[in-house]
């Protein structure tokens, strides 16, 4: 048994071990010739207030007391062992795996896309040559949409199961011991690739197997029970349990699913554009004019406001980021963000989207599944046509966006294919641009000199979460009709991260695990 201790600290005394120990035992009552060990557990920024604080929670073991060591993943040997598919390799994916292996099971992985450092080509097209390559891009491929454009691993998903064995899982591969520590833990898109290596080859090493370039085509069922699957329309395999953990944009499991007649509902999402400014202007507006402190990272912002009966928020806001061209097809657009592990790029951006239920969509019918991704890909559509037919994305000036008027001009932004004026009022649709005008506002006011004709709007941020979600019984896991088929992820509805994803993988890995009685 531990004592934790919440103590405020100037963000300059971080390494000053001396000062953070004597201020905790202190508080806490406890001389220090009965500490055997110490360390900090947690790490927040207070910036409600000048000067900016830090807030420490730290976990002191008395002589005595036994800490508590990491969990890690525990390699078995699965060679002989009964095979399960999981298709993507995506952070759902590979946890999956990695937990069937701990399980005594042996992971057969299909993903559709290109290792993780092939897939460093096809990024490179898309952003120099705009070329979109619809099998491996920012959202297909291994390692899933995290890997090359978001890295961060904050999640609420605290009731869904075991975040800190997720995240320690995530050191054990490689990651620094600080993730566990920081309020807001965040690996970078640099660094995540080393990771997810280190992931496949553990599968490999243990007797699992991870299939590349390996698209999943068709769905084998008999009598209502998944009997195998069709990879790249061709090659036949046996299973009677599949992971399917495709991520949020595989539309075409989607409509393979619909097909072969099994049940998938549209679900809500949220969608709008991404927002960047100058860090420095963020950094002045959080710590309150205080940007001269060199022990304080760059500024992250939350904001939320409800609009004519909608939610709009900030959605992966990204200190220090990119923004990046996330397509999955050549004839629409998709921005999203992400940061380097050093958060230390010139921009800050974040997606500001609306909230919107399916029955808020045009054509809405309650029985049709489609009604929010068709929403979803209409947008897309017109922001490719609005930009040129490239992938260059329709832009604005915030202020000139809630003027209603086109741009003139712009200053630098991080989107490397380019960006093209254009009013987003007339290119988005009225129920997504009205909302947003009025959100801005509100933003100004609770953060001013958050709306500035310097911060420019790329449109559009549309791949927030999966518009459809594959209904499963919650406590089998298995689809509400199809026998051995487990929705797991993100692109299932389940999910809305990489560590939620993760979760989610372990949980399916488990639930599959108690059919076997292990």
């Amino acid at each position: 048994m531990s004592t934790l201790v919440a103590i405020t600290i100037r963000p300059e005394l971080l390494e000053n071990n001396e000062y953070i120990i004597k201020q905790a035992l202190q508080k806490a009552n406890i001389p220090f010739s009965q500490v055997a060990d110490w360390r900090i557990r947690k790490r927040s920024i207070d910036a409600r207030n000048r000067p900016v604080k830090l807030q420490l929670q730290v976990e002191i073991w008395k002589k005595g007391e036994s800490k508590a060591l990491l969990s890690r993943f525990i390699a078995r040997d699965v060679r002989p062992a009964p095979a399960i598919a999981i298709i993507g390799a995506g952070p759902a994916g590979l946890y999956a795996a990695l937990r069937a292996i701990e399980a005594g099971l042996k992971p057969v992985v299909f993903e559709r896309g290109k290792d993780v450092r092939e897939r460093r080509r096809d990024l490179a097209k898309i952003n120099k040559e705009q070329i979109v390559n619809p099998e491996s891009n920012y959202c297909f491929g291994e390692g899933g949409a995290g890997t090359y454009s978001d890295g961060k691993l904050y999640t609420r998903s605290k009731k869904r199961g075991n975040v800190l064995k997720a995240m320690e899982w995530l050191v054990h591969f490689g990651a620094d011991e600080d993730i566990l520590v920081d309020a807001h833990p965040h690996i970078g898109t640099n660094k995540l690739p080393k990771l997810i290596t280190a992931m496949r080859e553990a599968i490999r090493e243990a007797g699992g197997e991870v299939h590349f370039n390996s698209k999943l085509t068709d769905l084998l069922i008999e009598n209502k029970q998944i009997t195998g699957l069709v990879i790249n329309d061709k090659i036949k395999y046996d299973f009677k349990e599949v992971i399917l953990a495709t991520g949020h944009s595989a539309r075409d499991i989607f409509y393979l699913l619909h097909e072969k007649g099994v049940k998938i509902e549209a679900k809500p999402f949220a969608l709008g554009v991404r927002a960047e400014h100058r860090q420095e202007v963020i950094n002045y507006i959080q710590y309150h004019g205080e940007t001269d402190n060199p022990y304080l990272p760059p500024a992250s912002y939350s904001l939320v406001e409800q609009v004519d009966g909608m939610g709009v928020y900030s959605f992966c806001m990204c200190p220090g980021g990119i923004i990046a061209p996330c397509a999955t097809d050549q004839n629409e657009v998709v921005t999203n963000g992400w940061s380097p592990s050093k958060r230390n790029n010139p921009y800050a951006n974040s997606g500001i989207v609306v909230s919107v239920e399916p029955k808020d969509l045009p054509g809405f019918k309650p029985d049709d599944p489609f009604v929010s991704l068709n929403f979803q890909k209409a947008v897309e559509r017109a922001c490719w046509m609005a930009g040129g037919q490239t992938q260059r994305v329709p832009a604005q000036r915030m202020t000139d966006f809630v003027k209603g008027v086109k741009s003139k001009d712009f200053p630098k932004t991080s989107y490397q294919p380019g960006i093209v004026s254009a009013d987003l009022n007339e290119v988005l649709p009225a129920l997504i641009a009205k909302r947003l005008k009025k959100a801005f506002v509100a933003f100004g006011k609770k953060m001013p000199g958050y709306l500035s004709a310097d911060a420019v709007l790329h449109a559009p941020e549309s791949r927030t979460s999966s518009p459809v979600s594959i209904p499963r019984d919650e406590k089998t896991l298995q689809h509400i009709e199809i026998k051995g088929l487990y929705p797991c992820g993100e692109g299932a509805g389940y999910a809305g991260g990489i560590m939620s994803a993760a979760i989610d993988g372990i949980n399916c890995a488990d639930a599959v695990a108690v059919k076997y009685g292990i």
